[in-house]
């Protein structure tokens, strides 16, 4: 089961949790510096002030992981 405790790499690799990414967090899967967040766990990521700056709030991050958990 998909989740933001999965590592952005292994999330990458799967088209259906790209577009929840992309779909609750416009942009994201577009940022130059995504491959530098591979080896981190969503919920990691979504730690760093960048992420809070872009909009990745906690709502967002909730709303994400229910999404990634129905696939």
């Amino acid at each position: 089961m998909a989740s933001i405790d999965m590592k952005l790499k292994d999330l990458m690799k799967d088209p259906a949790a790209v577009e929840v990414l992309e779909k609750n967090f416009p942009g994201f899967t577009k940022n130059p510096q995504l491959k530098m967040g591979y080896p981190m766990t969503f919920r990691t990521i979504a730690r760093f002030p960048q992420a809070v700056q872009m909009g990745l709030t906690a709502e967002v991050l909730a709303k994400i992981d229910a999404d990634l958990k129905a696939l």
